[in-house]
């Protein structure tokens, strides 16, 4: 009885310090804050974008076309008088997705790739490793092109083709952690208990390898939004009148001379978000190396 009394306001103590500290570290770090304070927004455009703006997207009114940024139209308008806040809010939805599902492509196969060529090693890691060879050595935006060329052109398909390309370093940088881990005694002393190789791989090799390859993904979050939004802009994503960012910056090139924020507000929002979320994924490196 006496030692539930002692424990509970020891470990909330523990709890409400490790709090204080991680304030602290924030606290020093303002650009980090404004960082996460990014990426929150823009989740919130492509989760609720109804909340951030109340002008329609596809909707416009023809005479206030080419209006510039103003109290009432943040990012001002474009040729058909939509307002291009609206359509950046929604356009995140869009771009977004396509990038969550691009990172996920490349971790899952990659990762799954490197943890059978590292574990495996012989044959199957030589094979494995001369197919992620061929990948590194095609530019990963050109490689995304062909593959969206074959599977047509829509957001999605870009997500699967950004995918595809990205696999490559994902593999390489699991087979090099599993090659480490396998190495390690702990895992000669599990053989030694009698574990299997299954158990050896899930209980002992994917927890301790995984973890380089998350920040990896972390820091592909941005690259695969500026590579959907290059195909975007390039015309192989959704095609108008829906809202994507890549292809609202195109949709202001042809009057970049006389109207400049029709293609550079919507710009601006990409690349503020793009450098948010590499500001994010170097501090989560930093933190994994310690």
């Amino acid at each position: 009885m006496t030692a539930q009394i002692t424990t509970h306001p020891v470990g909330a103590a523990a709890l409400r310090h490790r709090v204080a500290e991680r304030a602290r570290e924030l606290s020093r770090q303002p650009f980090l804050v404004l960082a996460w304070l990014v990426v929150l927004i823009a989740i919130g455009w492509a989760v609720a974008p109804h909340l951030f703006t109340g002008y329609s997207p596809y909707e416009g009114n023809p005479d206030a076309s080419f209006l510039a940024p103003n109290a009432q139209h943040w990012f001002g308008t474009d040729r058909l008088g939509r307002d291009l806040f609206a359509r950046s809010v929604y356009g995140a939805r869009a771009t977004l997705t396509a990038t969550l599902l691009a990172v996920a492509i490349a971790f899952g196969v990659g990762t799954l790739l490197g943890l059978l060529a590292g574990f495996a090693g012989g044959v199957v890691d030589t094979a494995a490793m001369c197919m992620v060879d061929v990948f590194l050595a095609i530019p990963g935006l050109l490689l995304a092109m062909v593959i969206v060329s074959v599977l047509g052109y829509s957001t999605d398909n870009i997500a699967i083709a950004v995918g595809i390309s990205s696999i490559a370093a994902f593999a390489r940088v699991m087979r090099a952690e599993v090659l480490t881990v396998v190495a390690r005694d702990y895992v000669h002393a599990a053989y030694g208990l009698g574990v299997g190789r299954l158990g050896v791989v899930l209980r002992h090799v994917v927890p301790n390898a995984v973890s380089s390859v998350l920040a990896l993904a972390a820091l592909e979050v941005g690259s695969a939004i500026l590579a959907i939004a290059g195909l975007g802009f390039l015309g192989y994503g959704a095609p108008p009148p829906q809202p994507e960012w890549g292809l609202l910056v195109a949709e202001g090139r042809d009057v970049v001379a006389t109207h400049p924020w029709v293609s550079i507000m919507p710009g601006a929002a990409l690349a503020i978000v793009v450098i948010a979320t590499h500001r994010i994924s170097v501090s989560l490196r930093k933190e994994h190396g310690r």
